[in-house]
């Protein structure tokens, strides 16, 4: 008996040390990234150890946006509709074309998906640039142009007024397809989480480690020869995107220089002191078409804007001299670098 007793004792501390060794489950930050829409991504998540599931339903979400809403990809939906196809659309587009009415009609026609034909004409489109751009073709291309012109109807197609008009949501979409990660993150259990596509976030609870909200940086709109930074900031529950002029620009053959942000209501690529806008907002879909909008609007305008928004708020990064000036409204809390 004595020796079936010690046996059992020696089982149990046997179960002990296992089960204890087991509770060493504290989660630490795991991460996956890579590249997908044309961009790199980077996705933070608080686990024990690396979610196959995880890395699987990455790829499906990309997949999704892509054929939704790519317009590289020949056969994506957006696509078929911009050569002038009667097709029906999928949630994804659907829940971007109705947010990008909203925006466009709080902006004033500032922010404008139809803008398609005038990006591919500037060179930052998949179709051939035009050679020169005169006030000529300008004209010609603001036809196509305007979100009136435009229509989901009820069966879920899209009715274009012009045969040739042209959508592009990239300056949506990518803050869409952040907030499409995270809802997949939210569907597998995880509530701490940080999610970036191509410099757009959205951050879940805390860091797991730190025991404190995500912590993030904006980018410097001056870069030198290294990356830096001209803010930082926590980021929990919010979405985070940031628009600048200072990266994506072309030069035509007669050398002149036109930046990405094109004006809807010109046809023209914009010239002002804004070098960059960075919007928090409830959704990164929400954050990343108004950061596009404010980069198009007038400061003044912008920040009017901003401010008449709830739970929006935004930081302005503005030409002054040699130098710049950093302007924010009151609930964006910023620490410069």
């Amino acid at each position: 008996m004595p020796l079936i007793m010690l046996d059992y004792k020696k089982f149990s501390w046997v179960v002990f040390v296992l089960f204890f060794m087991g509770c060493q489950t504290t989660p630490k930050v795991q991460r996956t990234q890579g590249e997908a829409l044309g961009t790199t991504y980077s996705i933070l998540y608080a686990d024990t150890h690396q979610n196959e599931a995880v890395l699987d339903s990455i790829d499906a979400v990309f997949l999704r946006m892509n054929q939704s809403m790519s317009t590289y990809w020949p056969n994506s939906i957006i696509s078929k509709i911009n050569r002038g196809e009667k097709v029906p659309t999928d949630t994804d587009f659907r829940k971007v074309f109705r947010a990008a009415q909203q925006v466009w009609k709080q902006t004033d026609g500032y922010f404008d998906p139809t803008v398609g034909a005038l990006v591919n004409a500037y060179g930052f489109g998949p179709a051939k640039p035009l050679a020169t751009i005169d006030d000529s073709a300008i004209d010609s291309l603001l036809v196509l142009t305007g979100f009136s012109k435009v229509l989901l109807l009820d069966d879920g197609t899209l009715q274009k007024e012009h045969k040739n008009s042209s959508l592009d949501f990239n300056a949506i979409a990518k803050g869409y397809a952040v907030d499409a990660l995270a809802e997949m993150l939210k569907s597998l259990g995880y509530s701490h989480f940080l999610v970036e596509v191509g410099g757009e976030l959205y951050a879940l609870g805390i860091h797991p480690e730190k025991q404190q909200p995500w912590r993030v940086a904006i980018d410097h709109p001056k870069q030198e020869l290294a990356r830096n930074y001209i803010a930082t900031l926590p980021l929990q529950n919010q979405g985070l995107a940031s628009s600048g002029n200072y990266r994506k620009f072309r030069t035509d053959a007669q050398g002149n220089k036109y930046v990405h942000t094109i004006n809807p209501k010109t046809g023209k690529t914009v010239k002002s002191d804004v070098l960059s806008s960075s919007v928090l907002a409830p959704t990164t879909m929400l954050a990343d078409a108004y950061a596009t909008a404010l980069m198009a609007m007038p400061f003044e305008k912008g920040k009017t804007l901003v401010d008449s928004l709830p739970q929006v708020e935004a930081l302005w990064v503005l030409a002054e001299k040699d130098s710049v000036r950093v302007v924010a409204t009151k609930g964006f809390p910023f620490t410069l670098q």
